[in-house]
């Protein structure tokens, strides 16, 4: 039975969401190799800074590549749809993935029973925005309006707003990695591979448990409150003498605890015991718990919840993020061979033994088809194969 460092992936990948989902496996010691088209490669690859002074490796493309290999191939001719088959099979790809259209599927010849063709007990997944019936382009801003994310991000008040991070994108990948790792497992108890369609608008509606059961089940009205909780208060963010901290009393008892103490026992009324008393008040009850925040330092604030076990917290930056010692120790970094430029990568969910066996770095994302002439070379090619190849424009 194979291991995960064993498992070989191919994957036609470009933007968020695929490469994002790679990375992660890339993290658990698979050989993930990357297809793109030789004439354009991932449009990311131009997406933020050109911090190696070298096109096509912009810094946006460097966060979420590390620990991958590239090979070009030109899906669009004939030579290339046969020769992704010969890869396939040659290679032993387990898992091949993808987030072109559904429409894209048999014309670049990636579709599921063709790849099956090549390698019977293939594990093939294909991303796509609104499902494998459906040729709607989707980028993560669209997912997150038309799945209502955005509906429930921002201040009451005001027009919704899209999440900090591409959670429609994210949280796919996520959902892809445990139907990856489901299907991996029934591979080695049946030995049959599979096909796995996943909708990220599909993914992006099951994030919201409470506010559709909430909704359609009990006729609540869920939408956008700022930083303030639907069910729970005093939860918001509140200043203070030096900056801001976020408060969050999760029950009865917790604030039994802070009312108790002296900083905010002007707070202990009758009417705020119980949390739906402080929910049915809860703009005036977060006027009253900010007026006493402002006359104390966040570190003074921090210490007395912190003693009383009630969660809290300063608001990081991400340069303040980055210097916490739990992220400190477990932040992931990749060393270009060619430039010495030295890269931080963010830190796992969940550290992995390849990463701890690895020193926690990662090899270099790949330059566009650098590893060519490696996997074309086992599958026969000569320098004369290649050339020809190369002129043909298949690679």
């Amino acid at each position: 039975m194979k291991t995960l460092y064993d498992l070989k992936v191919l994957s036609l990948e470009q933007a968020m969401v695929v490469p994002y989902l790679t990375y992660r496996l890339a993290m658990d010691g698979m050989q993930v190799i990357r297809l793109e088209n030789p004439n354009q490669g991932d449009p990311n690859r131009m997406v933020g800074d050109n911090v190696l002074n070298e096109e096509r490796m912009n810094s946006y493309f460097l966060c979420i590549n590390a620990g991958k290999k590239a090979v070009t191939l030109n899906l669009a001719k004939p030579e290339g749809r046969e020769l992704l088959k010969k890869l396939i099979k040659e290679l032993d790809v387990d898992i091949f993935v993808t987030n072109q259209l559904p429409r894209n599927y048999k014309k670049l010849g990636i579709d599921y029973e063709i790849l099956k063709a090549a390698k019977e007990d293939i594990i093939w997944m294909g991303i796509t925005g609104f499902g494998p019936d459906s040729d709607e382009g989707a980028y993560d801003p669209v997912l997150q309006a038309r799945s209502g994310l955005m509906d429930l991000t921002g201040e009451a008040d005001r027009e919704p707003q899209v999440l900090g991070i591409p959670l429609s994108d994210l949280g796919t990948s996520e959902h892809a990695y445990g139907l990856l790792m489901k299907a991996i497992f029934n591979r080695s108890v049946t030995g049959q591979g599979c096909r796995i369609d996943l909708s990220m608008f599909d993914s992006s509606v099951s994030w919201l448990a409470v506010p559709i059961t909430m909704t359609a089940s009990f006729g609540k009205h869920i939408s956008r409150c700022g930083n303030t909780h639907e069910f729970f208060a005093p939860v918001s963010v509140y200043q203070t003498m030096n900056g801001f901290i976020y408060l969050a009393v999760g029950n009865d008892r917790q604030w039994k605890a802070m009312v108790s103490e002296g900083l905010f026992s002007s707070l202990n009324k009758p009417e705020y015991e119980n949390n739906a008393g402080r929910i049915k008040d809860v703009t005036r009850l977060n006027v009253a718990v900010n007026s006493i925040t402002r006359e104390h330092t966040s570190e003074e604030l921090l210490a007395f919840f912190t003693s009383i076990t009630v969660p809290v917290s300063k608001i990081n930056s991400i340069s303040e993020l980055i210097s916490e010692p739990s992220v400190q120790r477990r932040l992931l970094s990749t060393l270009d061979p060619k430039t010495k430029i030295t890269v931080t990568l963010t830190p796992p969910p969940h550290m992995t033994s390849f990463l701890e066996s690895n020193n926690l770095q990662m090899t270099f994302p790949p330059r566009l088809g650098e590893h060519n002439e490696e996997f074309y070379r086992k599958l026969g090619f000569s320098d004369q194969n290649l050339t020809k190849l190369r002129e043909d424009g298949v690679i």
